[in-house]
């Protein structure tokens, strides 16, 4: 068992990590994905596949278990001017691809809602497929859910984490593992991906002392929810966020922040019992005691 705080935030991370046969989990239902794929829409179709990749916080390294879902972008060839087929009716499109995955799997339950096409699995994790075209110009077309589309481009923001990690330094992914674990124990306010870039939006440097950036991040994040899309096509990532929400948000920080300053107090004064005992409570029965 972990003796010191610090040691215990050690411990934890290994807990909320993926396990090595969940990665490889991750890398093999991809290439089924690509496998389905291709198979259902090879060069010869009318709608022929032009590349699948991994997206999302598997791809970025920040993804925490449980690992329910894996995200994948599926890219298609405008063959023959196809897109003006669905310029419309992007969610025929999403019906095409859900109908031809049917037929080419035995994945007994296949969905096609909002913006992506989901594989259910019996176990393991689900694979969302979001299928794109390319633009002439920046980002990738994507169903937006309601037959229209937006412009999505998780290849920039990728980039863009990339380049913050660079920056910050290694430990912005388990901070980013860690705040988001905090948020799946309270309500599940923010989406992902939102609350990563209000991280690496947050911090110039990172240090091991993840208490402390915890406290940090608490103390500062209250006014960084307004944070917009770093790939310039998403517009304000905190769009979808209710009043309601926000005044949920605001009392949780508040919350966070004091039992964050208690607990590295408890921790300076030598008593890890306690310091631990708080953490507990904002990141959850998992972290050691």
């Amino acid at each position: 068992m972990a003796g010191t705080t610090a040691q215990s935030f050690d411990s934890f991370l290994v807990k909320i990590s993926p396990t090595d046969e969940q990665r490889t989990q991750i890398t093999s239902k991809r290439e089924a994905t690509e496998r389905y794929l291709r198979e259902a829409f090879p060069p010869s179709s009318t709608l022929p596949l032009n590349r699948v990749i991994l997206i999302g916080s598997a791809a970025r390294g920040t993804i925490i278990r449980p690992v329910n879902d894996i995200d994948i972008m599926a890219e298609f060839t405008n063959k023959d001017d196809v897109f003006e087929q669905y310029r419309k009716h992007s969610d025929d499109f999403l019906q095409r691809i859900r109908t031809a995955l049917n037929a080419k799997t035995n994945i007994k339950k296949i969905g096609a809602r909002g913006q992506a096409v989901r594989l259910f699995y019996q176990s393991g994790a689900h694979v969302d497929i979001a299928p794109t075209f390319k633009w002439k110009g920046d980002g990738y077309a994507l169903p937006r859910g309601d037959g229209s589309w937006m412009t999505t481009d998780p290849e920039a923001q990728a980039a863009w984490f990339s380049e913050r990690r660079s920056t910050i330094g290694s430990n912005l992914m388990p901070m980013c593992m860690l705040v988001r674990r905090w948020n799946a124990m309270h309500g599940h306010h923010f989406e992902s991906f939102h609350l990563e870039v209000m991280i690496a939006s947050t911090f110039k440097s990172i240090s091991s002392n993840y208490g402390n950036a915890l406290k940090v991040f608490f103390e500062i994040a209250p006014g960084r929810i307004g944070v917009a899309d770093p790939a310039g096509h998403s517009g304000q990532l905190d769009d979808y966020l209710t009043s309601d929400a926000r005044k949920a948000i605001a009392s949780r920080f508040a919350e966070a922040l004091d039992r964050s300053k208690k607990a590295i107090a408890a921790e300076q004064r030598g008593d890890h019992t306690e310091a631990k005992r708080l953490w507990r409570i904002e990141l959850g029965d998992e972290f050691p005691a």
